[in-house]
């Protein structure tokens, strides 16, 4: 792959100033202020965790929906209680980060009545970094479970067309004095906004990433999007996306089987499904026990003995973690490109444009 531009060509903006760029734009495409308020803390925290592609670069790409009229920046999702325990959310094809965020809390509400909260979503859209929602759920103590499906892009094992979703698989559990456990990622060997990226940013792609139209490995993320992305670990990638699908789609009544709209298709609503899991880490011994012993897993993890050239063991999430920490002085990297589209959006509706400059503070992982 070729090399990220380097820190002379990048802009920085502030995680404060980019929340406020986002919220005047989706302000100024109608969106409800309380609402615009959670879409903007959502695509901040993916750029803040190093998760780029599902961070403000996205803003472009809703604001099309929504004036090619497949995404209501008016609408606020809704919530049916089923059982104490269980409750759906629809979407009402609002952004999926407004959905989600229902979906967890009303979760998170049930688990602490009863020790558990599982909410299924229907007829939402894509809620960015799935380990925001995550986030919310450690933020309130809790343990999680959060499952989605997405557009065609990966083909069951053994075929060759688009079928499966590169469908996200997130959980987590929060920690005493160590960082908490979380995971988030795709079915396939490379999420498939990393290749949005790519083909923003003019750079290649490994080959074992993705197939063309002709089912050859190709570099080019432009004949990547034309072809399929590849599953991980062949068989087991695809039963990870046929499960997505199945807990996220088949259950929640959205749509399924290949029937999810692509982002950037304007010819109908996406009609993704999510599936949400709130679980009280104390239910089996007390909290302090349950935080001592994720601690003394995450030290067993870390200090474990490191193969041949590798310097140190992370956690899962962790790099991540270090790189909120570090985004949080050095401020969220984009290139000219991304910016001059972000600052068209804002022309749009006549907002403010992106605040971005060069680096003040550098740091390394």
């Amino acid at each position: 792959m070729s090399s990220p531009a380097n820190n002379s060509q990048m802009l920085y903006v502030n995680a404060s100033d980019a929340r406020a760029f986002i919220e005047g734009v989706l302000a100024g495409n109608g969106v409800p202020q309380e609402n615009a308020i959670i879409v903007a803390q959502c695509l901040v925290e993916a750029d803040l965790r190093g998760v780029d592609t599902h961070g403000i670069n996205r803003i472009p790409s809703y604001m099309a929906r929504i004036r090619q009229g497949v995404l209501d920046p008016n609408a606020s999702p809704t919530l049916r209680q089923i059982t104490p325990a269980v409750a759906q959310v629809d979407g009402h094809n609002g952004f999926g980060f407004l959905a989600a965020h229902t979906g967890m809390a009303t979760a998170i509400r049930m688990a602490r009545d009863i020790g558990v909260g599982m909410v299924s979503v229907k007829h939402s859209n894509h809620f960015g970094m799935s380990a925001w929602v995550v986030q919310q759920a450690l933020d309130a103590g809790m343990m999680s479970l959060v499952f989605t499906n997405s557009s065609p892009a990966l083909p069951v094992w053994g075929g060759k067309s688009k079928l499966m979703g590169v469908s996200p698989i997130a959980c987590g559990a929060p920690a005493g004095k160590g960082r908490p456990f979380i995971v988030d990622m795709a079915p396939s060997v490379a999420a498939r906004g990393k290749i949005y990226k790519a083909l923003r940013r003019r750079e290649k792609i490994p080959k074992d990433w993705a197939l063309d139209k002709d089912g050859k490995q190709t570099d080019d993320p432009a004949k990547a999007l034309e072809g399929v992305m590849l599953p991980m670990g062949g068989p087991k990638g695809s039963a990870l996306a046929v499960m997505m699908d199945v807990f996220s789609g088949v259950l929640s009544g959205s749509a399924f089987a290949g029937q999810v709209t692509n982002p950037y298709d304007p010819s109908k609503p996406a009609d993704v499904g999510h599936f949400l899991v709130a679980i009280k880490p104390d239910l089996f011994m007390n909290l302090e026990e349950f935080k001592d012993r994720m601690d003394y897993l995450y030290q067993r993890v870390v200090g474990s003995d490191r193969m041949d050239g590798v310097d140190r063991i992370y956690f899962p999430g962790e790099i991540e973690q270090i790189m909120k920490e570090q985004r949080l002085q050095r401020g969220i990297p984009l290139v000219q490109a991304e910016v001059e589209a972000l600052n068209k959006e804002a022309q749009r509706v006549g907002t403010d444009s992106i605040n971005a400059s060069a680096p003040t503070i550098r740091s390394r992982l």
